[in-house]
């Protein structure tokens, strides 16, 4: 084997950092079980309590120097259809930043347009909102100008004037458009860590406005919907001095020495000083809280150690300032809610938290800032007179940030810092702290600029946030699904159990068939599990159910490239060749099979990868790490093994056959090519019954991620029947489409409605759910409770149709130009488009058909990737045959390709069988254990498996007979339908001397 030594070398270090990860998640899991442990009390987990442990050891070293932190950055963690939890797609509505843009204006023209261009949007969701608004201007007003509408002072500073052209105008709203996405993602960013949940992600979805957040373990989808879609509040608030809130706090110190010193501590503050659940605080003599204990005269406790003396000094440790530790911040808030702190601190006085912490000693803190709060509790100052603001430089060349307000605003700018020389005013937004900067002279003209020790990444967040306070773009919710804990815990099982049974099964048919070599793609097999979980772990990736759907064909990739190559060796040796001599031509004649097929399903990967989002994208990533590993430990890391077993030993104890398989599949002479008209005639009957069916049955069952609307998982504590729910259903849901069918079990539902599907506004949300809580009064007698619930937006659904049919031609186009390249004739790349697209074809009839007799599954992203993952199944059965047919070919020049077409078939026929048999047992494991997520996806994947086979065998070659093939016997003079099987045929050469 070549460079052997690099690969050992190679496999060596991912080995150690696939170890290295892994063991941070089982790390991670044990810290998480002690917190869970600590926190159960009765046989119930208090949340609280688990938290608060969970805080403490924060950032204690549990391995070595790294801290829980550092070891819950890095582990392999689970998606939310595993955990539970919430996951939203939210959308930045460009339509209110053009009409903000415009100010608001009346005139018709611009309006006859924006209503034209939200019509066309209907038709057109991937087409820029922008580019459609200029398009229908210009057919409303030919020859006017945009100019005229948007020539305002509030677009002065983004350079527009009456003279701009239509297409400066339109490139100023993308412009801001794009900076709304960038403002919305920052807010939502630092609103997503006030939930409190571990492991929260967030992230722009590539080419649109739309983001998306996931909230693992979240428990309260109501107040993550209010809080995600409110409107940013940005405001100007003047701020207290240290000495004038100094006597309050010694009040408040001397109040809670006190009670300490009479064993009479509240609840609350027991909580704070819980020292079995937090870390012990040591203190710091510079911090405000010291220094304030310093001065209560009335303080029983030893006065040189004053961090001691009080819940204060315990707690507001940030040195030189009035602030916490990181780890403290939840107690503080705790304390601040207690009656006592809020009968001593004056009801103007509020304490605000700095939005990011500051790192001191090597410790993190989160300052505090007293507000002054007015009468009315109205801040002097809103967002909404911020006109712009930008990062720029001081004339030391330091970053600054720049400010300017309209004239309404640059008045209350100008009496603010007036009566604030020499004092704080702090920029608040959503009760979070981003600067309070101390004001030098009054400023007039409401130009401003905001110094400080900012970096350019600060300055520039400060002046996102200055600009957020007129977010002209309120958030809507347009996807979204949550999860119940139980149904994760479902979810964890099934994937567990499946996972196991499909790898057990596998690994004892390979023993069986290839015994001791069996055994060997064992040991592969299992590595290569270790390493696709490893590199999970390695890039932050979640597993999810369909990732662990993705698992399962990970194991059945790496277990036909130890067939493909176990075949090759067991050929090898029926032509005579000694063992040593077979297993290296094995390996080599593989490799190429193995290499086309890896290639063509990672085409697949990247373009699900790039294409989908949620599962679908999860199944990909996970897919497309398994062909990497899949491709070490099949190729490389067995060969390794194998030449270990059977290093200077003239013979060897390791075979590649047993009893039962050692004649199996042997001397095959099927005229396969030869039943093409048959197959050709029997495909397409199928799909014409299937196709009509669906017309019957009123189209494709589409799920509700393709169709748009709300679905729900209901569970009952009896059985009850779904066509008595769905009728009580109906009168609420106003007569609109709704679905009800029996989901995993007789007493789960699960109720899909199209009920107000156009309006996705939290009022739809909650009005749908009134609804269906209404129609569910019929049935309380079985205690209905709602376990998990998804929407879909029309237009996402839109999208997400679009996408997926892209990805289909995307998909089809790479195998082609990949075919043409590796094989150099077209009719190879056209015959395996063809057979890839009747695949497709052939899954999609046999759903209808299914649905007749009462197996009734949806069509919906994960159906688009058993799709895709059938095409890829199929299509390395195919680069097989083509490769042998390739070989053949050229080893016997003086042959035509109707005259190796069916000896290649039968020699790749053992090939094809094994590996459709192992990947259709563990596909059959995944649709009766896997659990109703993925009926669907499973039940596609067995009708795939065996058409995909079929079409190899059937379809793929005989259209490269019925096309090269006949003009290849025409220019050699031949009748093209001859074949290896007629008897004046010349002898085929396969000893591959």
């Amino acid at each position: 084997m070549r460079n052997k030594n690099l690969i050992i070398i190679l496999t060596v270090i991912v080995t150690a950092l696939c170890a290295y990860f892994l063991t941070l998640t089982f790390i991670s899991r044990g810290v998480q079980q002690k917190a869970v442990n600590y926190a159960t009390r009765n046989g119930r987990v208090d949340q609280n309590l688990r938290q608060h442990y969970l805080d403490s050891v924060w950032r204690a070293p549990v391995f070595g120097p790294l801290t829980y932190r550092d070891v819950r950055e890095k582990e392999l963690g689970l998606g939310l259809d595993l955990k539970g939890g919430m996951h939203v797609t939210l959308e930045i509505s460009p339509v209110e930043i053009v009409r903000a843009m415009a100010n608001n204006s009346k005139d018709p023209k611009f309006l006859q347009a924006m209503q034209k261009a939200q019509e066309l949007q209907k038709t057109n969701p991937t087409t820029q909102f922008t580019a459609l608004f200029a398009q229908s201007f210009r057919e409303v007003a030919p020859g006017d100008k945009l100019a005229r509408i948007f020539a305002n002072t509030t677009n002065k500073s983004r350079g527009l004037t009456y003279n701009s052209t239509n297409e400066q105008v339109i490139a100023a709203i993308d412009k801001e458009e794009e900076e709304a996405i960038d403002r919305s993602f920052n807010i939502l960013r630092t609103r997503v860590d006030k939930f409190g949940v571990n492991q929260p992600t967030i992230q722009r979805v590539k080419g649109t406005g739309r983001i998306q957040i996931e909230l693992p373990g979240v428990d309260n989808p109501e107040r993550v919907r209010k809080l995600l879609q409110g409107q940013a509040k940005l405001e100007f608030w003047e701020v207290w001095r240290t000495d004038e809130f100094a006597p309050y706090f010694n009040q408040l110190n001397e109040v809670l020495t006190a009670q300490e010193a009479a064993g009479k501590a509240t609840g609350t503050a027991a909580a704070t000083t819980d020292t079995a659940a937090t870390a012990t605080a040591t203190g710091d003599s510079t911090s405000l809280a010291s220094q304030l204990a310093k001065k209560n005269a009335t303080a029983k406790t030893d006065s040189a150690n004053p961090a001691q003396s009080s819940q204060l000094a315990r707690l507001f440790t940030m040195p030189g300032g009035l602030g916490a530790n990181l780890r403290d911040t939840a107690r503080v808030n705790a304390l601040l809610r207690s009656q006592e702190v809020r009968a001593v601190l004056p009801p103007n006085l509020t304490l605000l938290w700095d939005v990011k912490p500051t790192t001191i000693d090597g410790q993190e803190y989160l300052q505090l800032n007293a507000i002054r709060k007015t009468r009315e509790g109205v801040a002097p100052m809103g967002g909404d007179v911020v006109s712009d603001a930008r990062q720029d430089y001081d004339q030391g060349g330091r970053p600054e940030v720049s400010m300017q307000m309209n004239p309404a605003g640059a008045r209350k700018w100008q009496r603010l810092t007036a009566s604030n020389i020499g004092r704080q005013v702090a920029i608040v937004l959503d009760d979070y702290v981003y600067s309070a900067p101390v004001v030098q002279s009054e400023i007039a003209g409401g130009n401003s600029s905001i110094s400080g020790n900012f970096s350019i990444e600060e300055a520039q967040d400060l002046a996102n946030v200055l600009k957020a306070g007129k977010l002209p773009a309120p958030t809507r919710i347009v996807e979204e699904a949550v999860v119940g804990p139980s149904l994760g815990q479902e979810a964890i099982n099934q994937g567990l159990y499946s996972t196991l049974a499909g790898l057990v099964i596998i690994m004892i048919f390979m023993a069986v068939y290839y015994g001791r070599a069996g055994l060997v793609a064992d040991a592969s097999l299992l590595f290569n599990m270790f390493l696709v979980m490893g590199v999970l772990a390695q890039f932050g990736t979640a597993l999810t159910l369909p990732g662990i759907a993705g698992l399962l064909l990970v194991i059945a990739a790496s277990v036909d490239a130890n067939v493909l190559i176990f075949e090759r060796i067991r050929e090898e040796l029926n032509h005579g060749l000694q063992l040593k001599d077979a297993i290296n031509k094995g390996y080599a004649r593989a490799f190429s099979a193995i290499f086309d097929s890896n290639v063509t399903t990672l085409i697949i990967a990247v373009i699900l990868g790039f294409f989908g989002t949620g599962p679908v994208q999860n199944f990909a990533i996970t897919l497309g790490i398994g062909v990497f590993t899949s491709f070490l430990s099949a190729v490389y890391v067995s060969r390794l093994i194998i030449e270990f077993l059977t290093k200077d030993k003239e013979t060897s104890k390791i075979q590649f056959s047993t009893a039962l398989s050692r004649n199996l599949f042997q001397n095959l002479n099927f005229d396969i090519v030869g039943k093409r008209k048959l197959a050709y005639i029997g495909s397409t009957i199928f799909i014409v019954i299937g196709f009509v069916l669906m017309a019957v049955q009123g189209g494709p069952n589409l799920g509700v991620d393709f169709r748009g609307g709300r679905s729900y998982v209901v569970d009952f504590s009896k059985n009850v029947a779904a066509d008595e729910v769905r009728t009580a259903l109906l009168e609420n849901f106003s007569g609109a489409g709704t679905e009800v069918k029996t989901y995993g079990a007789n007493n789960r539902l699960r109720i899909t409605t199209g009920y107000l599907a156009d309006d996705e506004s939290l009022v739809a949300d909650q009005k749908v759910r009134t609804a269906l809580d209404q129609g569910l009064q019929k049935f309380s007698a079985a205690a209905p409770e709602v376990k998990s619930t998804s929407k879909v937006g029309a237009t996402i659904a839109d999208d997400i149709k679009k996408t997926s049919v892209l990805s289909l031609g995307l998909t089809l186009l790479g195998i082609f130009v990949y075919v043409l390249l590796r094989f150099e004739k077209w009719q190879y790349s056209m015959a395996a488009v063809i057979a890839l697209f009747h695949d497709a074809l052939l899954v999609i009839a046999a759903y209808p058909i299914a649905r007749l007799f009462g197996l009734n599954y949806e069509m919906d992203q994960i159906f688009v990737a058993a799709v895709l993952t059938i095409i890829g199944f199929s299509m390395n059965d195919t680069v097989v045959i083509y490769d042998r047919i390739r070989e053949y070919l050229r080893e016997n020049k003086h042959l035509t390709f109707a005259q190796v077409a069916n000896p290649a078939l039968n020699s790749t026929f053992s090939r094809t069988m094994i590996t459709f048999t192992t990947v259709f047992l563990v596909v059959a494991v995944l649709f009766f254990f896997g659990g109703e997520t993925l009926r669907s996806f499973s039940f596609a994947m067995m009708i795939g498996m065996v058409f995909g086979t079929y079409s190899s065998l059937f379809i793929a070659t005989p259209i490269i007979l019925d096309t090269y093939g006949r003009k290849e016997s025409r220019e050699r003079g031949m009748d093209h339908t001859t074949s290896i099987t007629d008897a004046d045929a010349p002898k085929l050469n396969t000893t591959h001397a």
